[in-house]
């Protein structure tokens, strides 16, 4: 349980006392209601988190809901959309082991993340994490009911891969992106869990080794 939920359910928790002793019992029913519904929303259940060389997992609980390459400072890259509904876990993990080598937050809009302007229009928090040989970059997105990101960690911090490092309250997005000779192993429309699905393998010894591992990975499945 994220501690946030506890402020929020003990807050409605004494709202409906207080609204229970002065005037009735069933004029407190929708604050316990949402007490019950804080403390579900900041559930933080436990991930047991890949162990495979070059593995890079979800950051966010949720649904993919786009996959693009793109240019980066020059390079090639990979960027994976994933979208959190309000039903979503919305706690944050890091996708690779590594040091945090920078973080930008800004502030902006507060556009439906399933809109693609709300990557670069809405509020945000840029983090990028390198290790391994591996740079990945993930960006945590207010949507249309997020009014706040939390990010636990900062710059020069060692974070391990599944490591918990903040959350964004309520329907919001997270786009990961990471280069682009990493093996996919999801598709647009799959469900995943932060820290536990594994997006992509980076290729141990460049695309054709990275490849092979990854073919001899889904034989033995």
């Amino acid at each position: 349980m994220v501690r946030d939920g506890y402020y929020y359910a003990v807050a409605l928790i004494a709202l409906g006392l207080l609204v229970g002793w002065s005037f009735s019992t069933m004029l407190s029913i929708p604050a316990f209601l949402l007490a019950a519904f804080f403390l579900w929303f900041f559930r933080d259940p436990e991930r047991a988190i890949p162990s495979e060389p070059g593995a890079i997992v979800s950051p966010a609980d949720g649904k993919v809901t786009a996959i693009a390459p793109l240019m980066a400072n020059g390079e090639r890259r990979m960027r994976v959309s994933i979208f959190l509904n309000v039903f979503n876990v919305h706690v944050n993990r890091s996708p690779v082991s590594g040091i945090i080598r920078e973080i930008v937050y800004k502030k902006g809009q507060y556009l439906n993340a399933m809109n693609p302007a709300s990557a670069e229009m809405n509020e945000q928090n840029s983090v990028t994490v390198e290790g391994e040989g591996q740079r990945v970059e993930f960006k945590q997105i207010a949507g249309l009911l997020a009014r706040r990101i939390v990010f636990n960690k900062k710059i020069g911090d060692r974070v391990q891969r599944g490591e918990r490092v903040g959350l964004i309250k309520f329907g919001s997005r997270v786009d990961i992106m990471f280069d682009a000779s990493a093996n996919l192993q999801i598709k647009v429309g799959d469900n995943v869990q932060g820290g536990s699905t594994v997006l992509a393998y980076f290729p141990p010894d460049g695309g054709l080794a990275g490849t092979a591992a990854t073919q001899a990975r889904q034989g033995a499945s």
